[in-house]
């Protein structure tokens, strides 16, 4: 479903990753800060251009040539919400759609099943952090993308919030049948996400397997470190 090879040059580091991804498939990227991990996000997402390599997405190639974000099938939810706060939350949820589309029975799903029925309407600067969270992830939903990238979507929220989002995504996916590249520093909450786990440091991929085979087998002592809570 995805193939991808990125090799981008970053200050004090050269990010060289082959990936690949089945469709249905769920998969954690494990590694220390700086290890290259958002920069592969980015990468495939379009967000950034690799100085070589290519991407390919069910069988459209997304580089080289690059192709322009708005024809790319791919969801990506980070830290932040990046919510317009000038436009109303059914505003971000739909934007971008056909106007057809908005009033769609996939968009009314989206709407009950978030519990946005009640802050619809509502500018989206008004709204509460955990509200903004459901909200970009509606948004994210909106378009049915074959590809969801996460880049730490749950740093820093509550764990009610946290195991919400997680269910929620668990139930779209079987109902979309989207693929899942998650970047997170919680181990536990990769784990309930992603049946397995790619581990890069320093721009390289250091191994890949189950959580059960990385944990006890690790390649390095760095990623032994990281997967000592497990």
């Amino acid at each position: 479903m995805l193939s991808a090879h990125v090799v981008k040059e970053r200050r004090g580091i050269t990010v060289d990753v082959r990936i690949e991804v089945e469709r249905g498939e769920s998969v954690a990227l494990i590694g220390p800060s700086g290890a290259g991990k958002s920069t592969l996000l980015n990468c495939i997402a379009g967000f950034e251009r690799p100085d070589r390599g290519y991407v390919i997405v069910d069988g459209q190639t997304y580089f080289a040539p690059y192709l322009p974000l708005p024809r790319r099938n791919i969801g990506y939810l980070a830290q932040s919400a990046d919510l317009f706060p000038h436009m109303s939350v059914a505003g971000n949820v739909t934007f971008g759609l056909k106007s057809s589309k908005n009033g769609s029975a996939w968009v009314r799903e989206l709407r009950e099943r978030l519990d946005l029925d009640g802050i619809w309407n509502a500018p989206a600067f008004r709204i509460s952090g955990g509200q903004a969270r459901r909200v970009s992830l509606a948004r994210m939903l909106a378009r049915r993308p074959n590809l969801i990238l996460l880049d730490e979507p749950f740093a820093a929220a509550d764990r009610d919030i946290v195991r919400t989002l997680i269910a929620m995504l668990a139930y779209w996916q079987r109902t979309i049948g989207f693929s899942l590249l998650i970047v997170d520093h919680g181990l536990d909450v990769l784990k309930r996400v992603s049946q397995r786990a790619i581990a890069i440091d320093r721009g390289r991929v250091m191994q890949s397997g189950t959580w059960e085979e990385l944990r006890e087998n690790p390649a390095t002592e760095t990623l032994a470190s990281l997967l000592s809570p497990l």
